[in-house]
């Protein structure tokens, strides 16, 4: 279980170090919605995680490829591979400012100041939909969980441990919004926009650095 979680770390880092996802849930905490929309929207990234498991998770279970060790490492190998291609990918975008197709664009962060509760938990699911980066991170832990040999109590811990892991980074300024109603409110809004004023150069590092640690993971894993 514990080398499974060390395995799990670099991907739940890479899912949860997304500052557009921060800036979203800081923005719906300032906005009219509030603690409940900003919920609402964590709620929805949750559920789609847990349905990428279910679904997902039976798929590769399924697959006498991936249930050999030699199959799953190549399937692991390469989403690895992919992860960090796509990092890089993203670093280049970034620094060129060519949009990213992950992200929503711009128009879009207007209307989080105003959501309500239930159109947050839609976009949250419609934004996981079409986040290519989230889906090769959600397909790595599965692949590394399916291709250990943990029990399916164990598997399903080790799947939500990564969910939780993932969230961690927005589900901390909901706790101190939640904690500190009043003392929140300039702390919010100072970090929503560092954010937003640092986002790209955060993202550039963030996807250099990890970029580059998948790629070789995923090279050194297919040439072993």
């Amino acid at each position: 279980m514990n080398s499974v979680l060390i395995e799990l770390v670099p991907l739940i880092i890479g899912a949860a170090v997304v500052p557009i996802w921060i800036i979203i849930v800081l923005l719906l905490l300032r906005g009219e919605g509030g603690l409940p929309s900003a919920l609402a929207f964590v709620a929805g990234q949750v559920l789609f995680r847990l349905g990428q498991g279910i679904v997902v998770g039976f798929i590769f279970a399924s697959s006498a490829v991936a249930k050999t060790e030699a199959g799953g490492n190549l399937i692991v190998s390469t989403l690895l591979l992919v992860v960090g291609i796509l990092l890089w990918i993203t670093a280049v975008i970034k620094w060129f400012k060519v949009p990213d197709p992950d992200e929503p664009p711009p128009g879009w962060m207007k209307i989080f100041h105003s959501v309500s509760a239930p159109k947050a938990f839609g976009f949250a699911l419609l934004l996981m939909a079409i986040a290519i980066k989230q889906w090769v991170f959600a397909l790595g832990a599965l692949e590394v969980i399916n291709k250990s040999a943990l029990t399916l109590a164990e598997s399903i811990i080790a799947y939500l441990i990564f969910i939780l892991g993932a969230q961690f980074l927005i589900l901390v300024p909901i706790v101190i919004r939640a904690a500190l109603p009043r003392q929140s409110a300039h702390l919010l809004e100072s970090g929503s926009q560092w954010l937003e004023r640092n986002n790209r150069m955060l993202v550039i590092v963030v996807s250099v650095v990890f970029g580059a640690y998948f790629i070789f993971k995923g090279i050194t894993g297919l040439v072993s």
